[in-house]
């Protein structure tokens, strides 16, 4: 083992087996870490000093409810620093607030020595936080809806949270529009590579304002660098028409399908596999926000389906007309809330199948070896992983991998995320693939691709160029090559 304090060696020394190792190291602020092996397998751990507190995070075991005045989530609720740091020995006093209808019924801090109370009047629910952290319990009403629930604290950022509630009769009804089942060849399950990816669908707005990528000072080709690099997936998101007026890019249609078809030429001819990441919307989509493209804003359902179809048709067979076929695809971005709300909103369970089984179809006609993957931002939230994916399952709706979104403000510690993936991939028998994600590098390879059973199939980074340290006008690409792990080791 070797100790680092601020990136000076403290020295190196062999463990002892079943023992611990001390050093003595005198206090300065910053960053304390250890490295060390075993049979060959690197291993690290670190420890930072932190600002003071700035923001809070609120961390639900679940975000979807079912409506029946009985079922909970506990929230997680910590701070961080501006640095994006937990700050571990925070005591802030924190106030709840909650609209729609559910309930608070306990809050608490694991402190055994607090005289404040674990139940509140209605409007004055509050805990200081203890060893920087404390917990709230929410109950669901009867009504379906969208739960909205806040923690505030003077002098620091709010932090809040949506969750949804389903109707028990949605969960237990069960319908399935026979015209997008899947048949013959079409239905097969797909072998599923392993994948280090990357999800750099802003690189054309960065190339259009000029930006130049480097690489120990020479200009180069950022595709071609991460495919030098070990890369072989890339994830291209595509709106319907970005460039509307409320659209992701006004006038200019970035994300659009010309764009995409643009970008697919570059990723094909740098010889990597491309994942298709199908928004069906205008603007980005995610659990908080599924807004309908401005086109089908007056749709009835048959008709959004069959537009749905429609239009997924074309865009995976124009790219497959010039030569560019998508080797994966997700139908729909972290839609454990739904797609297109209302109409696929997550508490309407048979509708949000039905359109997702449209897509599919679509897909499927178009190019029937296809990987489909379904797509959640729930990394730490197995529950609610589980109850997406089984009432999915049960409608008839088709996948080859589970894809995860890891962000630990909202997913919890790489710890939840092993267990989570595990789970799934046992429970499922499907592989998995943490398809968004951006820190934690190490730790989150290491995850992805130990799942049991081999079922880990790797990872998709979430817009490495755009999130490296763009300061002028030229990026330093062997800055983010040398924080991410040695990535051929994986494939």
């Amino acid at each position: 083992m070797e100790l680092f304090l601020n990136g000076k060696t403290l020295g190196k020394k062999d463990m002892p087996r079943n023992k611990h190792l001390q050093w003595s190291v005198p206090f300065e602020p910053g960053k304390l870490e250890a490295i060390g092996y075993k049979k060959g397998k690197l291993l690290k751990a670190k420890v930072e000093t932190t600002g003071v507190p700035t923001e809070i995070v609120l961390t639900p075991h679940k975000t979807t409810l079912l409506a029946d005045g009985q079922d909970l989530s506990v929230v997680n609720v910590s701070v961080l620093d501006n640095e994006g740091r937990e700050v571990p020995n925070a005591s802030n006093p924190i106030e709840f607030f909650i609209q729609g209808d559910a309930k608070i019924i306990g809050v608490g801090n694991g402190n055994p020595s607090s005289h404040e109370p674990d139940k509140c009047p209605d409007g004055g629910w509050q805990r200081s936080l203890f060893n920087g952290k404390c917990q709230v319990i929410i109950q669901a009403g009867l009504k379906p809806g969208t739960i909205h629930f806040e923690a505030r604290s003077p002098n620091l950022w709010k932090g809040d949270t949506d969750i949804h509630t389903v109707a028990p009769g949605s969960v237990a009804h069960v319908s399935v529009d026979p015209k997008y089942v899947l048949k013959g060849v079409a239905a097969r399950p797909r072998p599923v590579d392993k994948m280090i990816g990357a999800d750099i669908s802003f690189l054309p707005e960065l190339e259009a304002k000029r930006l130049k990528f480097k690489e120990n000072g020479v200009e180069v080709d950022a595709i071609e660098s991460l495919k030098k690099h070990g890369f072989n997936y890339v994830r291209l998101r595509i709106f319907n028409d970005p460039a509307t007026e409320n659209g992701y890019s006004p006038k200019l249609g970035f994300c659009d399908l010309e764009h995409t078809k643009a970008m697919a030429k570059r990723v094909k001819a740098a010889g990597m596999k491309l994942l298709l990441d199908f928004h069906y919307s205008d603007y980005r989509a995610d659990p908080g926000k599924q807004f309908k493209p401005k086109a089908w804003e007056n749709l009835n359902f048959e008709q959004l389906k069959k537009a749905m179809y429609d239009y997924t048709f074309d865009v995976v067979n124009q790219l497959k007309a010039q030569g560019t076929v998508p080797d994966m695809v997700q139908v729909g971005n972290e839609i454990n809330h739904g797609i297109m709300w209302p109409d696929g909103a997550v508490a309407h369970l048979d509708s949000l199948a039905q359109l997702l089984c449209a897509g599919t179809a679509a897909v499927k006609a178009a190019n029937p070896n296809a990987v489909m993957m379904l797509h959640v931002a729930l990394g730490r939230q197995n529950d609610e992983s589980v109850f997406f994916i089984e009432n999915m399952v049960k409608r008839g709706v088709h996948f080859d991998v589970i894809g995860e979104s890891y962000y630990p403000k909202w997913h919890g510690t790489p710890d939840d995320l092993r267990d989570n993936l595990n789970d799934l991939a046992r429970r499922f028998d499907k592989d998995v693939i943490v398809v968004e994600y951006s820190a934690k590098k190490e730790a989150v390879h290491q995850i992805a691709f130990d799942v049991a059973g081999g079922h880990g199939k790797g990872t998709c980074i979430w817009e490495p160029l755009r999130n490296g340290q763009i300061i002028t006008c030229k990026f330093q690409i062997d800055w983010f090559l040398r924080n991410y792990p040695a990535v051929p080791k994986y494939l």
